[in-house]
Parts: C-alpha cells; structure tokens; sequence
C-alpha cells in the first residue's frame, strides 16, 4: 500500500480526495470504487465503511463542492455591495475562478449526474449556492419595473448556463485547444448582452 495508518476519521476524506484525483485524470464514471481505495491506501473493503457505492462517494465530493462554491458566491456577492450591479458580475467571475481551482468538483456537482435530491446534505448545499445566484439576479432586477422582472430563478439559471457552456468550451485549457478570448472577457461581454437585453445597462453607442 501507498498510504498507511489513516485514521477512522480521516479515512472518509482521504477517500473523498482520491476520488476527486481520479475524476480529473479520468471522469465520474471512468473510475472504480477499487481504484478509489487504491489511491487512498486501503483496501476496497474498507470504503464500504464510509460509503454505500461510488454514487455516494461522489455525491460526498459534490456535496463538499457545494459549500465551497457557495462560499465563494456569498464572498463574491459581498450583500450587494458596492453596486447589484459589480456584485452580480462578481459571481460570474467566482463561478469561472471556482471552475478552475476546483475542477475534480466541479465535475462532481455539475457533471456526474449524481441524484442531487437523493442525497440531502448535498440538496442542501446546492441550494444554498444557488440561492446566492438568485439573490445577485433579484437584487439587480429591482432596477427594472415590477412587470418587466424575470424570475430570480429562471435569471440566475440563464447565466449559470452562459458561464457553464464558457467553462466547458474555453475553460478547460484542453490539450489543442485555445480560446479565442480570455474566458472572463467572454463572460463579461455575454452578460453584458443580456443585461441591456432586459433593459439593465444602456444601449451601446
């Protein structure tokens, strides 16, 4: 073995990053609970110890993912301050940064096609990360008048979709490939569309 002497304790999260090294390298699917174990240090037994399967596994890394990224979000958001407006392009920015930090997460929560609901500490922290978003979205909507307002949810949820198809198109710096921008400037600027859409930002010149 590798790795010895884990403690009950800490055999959970030792098992929690390995897992989140082996997506990287290879998905949340293209791994075994066995190889798992493996990077750990311990026997593939003793991950039944800590968890049902690998679903649980990963749901655990996406759940520790969640409070993270939600961490960052209300960071970002800072209350609103010092305009809707920076805050709102704040957690655009935290979501490309939380992207790159937190890739093996990233994959874990967005990509796994983990069974959120099925799992409610992971339901939880999604929640409260996306409720961030949806504060961000319905703070800078208050600018518009009652009857022009888009749902928080279905605001937060338009650029989350923007900055995720950013994520996995530019920002994943995949060997070959090259933005044709810096990701921020594409974010930026997509936001920037949408919100004079609505009527947020003026027109350009």
């Amino acid at each position: 073995m590798a790795k010895q002497g884990y403690h009950h304790g800490n055999l959970r999260q030792a098992l929690v990053d390995a897992s989140l090294k082996l997506i990287e390298e290879k998905g949340p699917t293209g791994f075994t609970l066995s190889e798992a174990a493996k990077e750990a240090g311990v026997t593939p037994a003793a991950v039944y110890r800590h968890f049902q399967g690998r679903e649980d596994l990963i749901a655990e890394a996406a759940r520790q993912g969640f409070e993270i990224f939600g961490d960052l979000m209300d960071h970002a958001f800072n209350g609103g301050q010092p305009s809707a407006l920076q805050a709102f392009e704040a957690t655009g920015r935290a979501y490309l940064a939380f992207a790159r930090r937190f890739p093996g997460h990233y994959v874990a929560m967005f990509e796994s096609g983990v069974n959120i609901a099925g799992h409610p500490d992971l339901a939880r922290a999604a929640t409260r990360a996306r409720a961030t978003q949806e504060a961000a979205a319905a703070k800078l909507s208050e600018h518009l008048p009652a009857n022009r307002r888009p749902p928080a949810a279905m605001f937060a949820a338009h650029v989350q979709a923007m900055s995720h198809g950013i994520v996995e198109l530019y920002a994943r710096a995949r060997p070959g490939t090259r933005a044709p921008f810096a990701p921020e400037d594409l974010l930026e600027t997509g936001i920037g569309i949408y919100l004079r859409g609505l009527g947020l930002l003026p027109p350009d010149r």
